[in-house]
């Protein structure tokens, strides 16, 4: 077993979302991995209201237990593998908004996306980039994206298409390496 320990963070609550099935499909594909155990972390279990903190996360001084609770959620992971519907070509406003709940949690850690949208969820996972940096995310090159027209069926049912599999083992290569070489950071 080993001691490297990833989110698979599902960043859509919206009813009838199709990311639920992509992100059971990114922690059944990391099952068969032994460099790190994967977890799935759905926001709908966390239901944080807009950002309600009066201190800045910088600060670390988290106010509420409904922060107290995603903190010590998110803290526990080396590394992150961010699901993000694309809507209005960016990222779902619930997954902005529990990422801007935190900070240090963050901090010297690895991140990952996988995105699904018309045209694949790029556009999301590009603003995502951005957002990632200034936590100081170090994120990987390898991104998964689904289109809803090639890898849904009827737009709702996920069959994705069978590239996608080498793309995610390179994309848990890559992750589980960077996160283990930034856990060497934070000891």
């Amino acid at each position: 077993m080993s001691d490297l320990k990833i989110a698979v963070i599902l960043g859509s609550t919206r009813p009838g979302r199709n990311g639920k099935a992509v992100a059971d499909w990114v922690v059944d594909r990391s099952g068969a991995r032994a460099g790190a155990e994967y977890e799935l972390v759905d926001l709908a279990d966390y239901p944080l209201p807009h950002l309600d903190e009066a201190i800045p996360p910088a600060m670390g001084q988290y106010q509420g237990e409904h922060t107290q609770a995603w903190a010590a959620k998110i803290a526990e992971f080396d590394g992150y593998i961010f699901v993000t519907p694309e809507y209005n070509h960016s990222t779902s406003g619930v997954l902005k908004n529990a990422i801007d709940y935190l900070y240090g949690e963050w901090n010297n850690k690895a991140a990952a996306f996988v995105s699904y949208g018309s045209l694949g969820g790029a556009r999301a996972i590009e603003h995502l980039r951005g957002v990632a940096s200034e936590l100081q995310l170090a994120h990987v090159r390898q991104q998964l994206s689904f289109s809803l027209f090639a890898d849904f069926e009827n737009f709702s049912v996920f069959k994705p298409a069978e590239q996608h599999d080498a793309a995610a083992t390179t994309l848990f290569d890559e992750l589980e390496s960077w996160a283990r070489a930034l856990k060497t950071v934070r000891v």
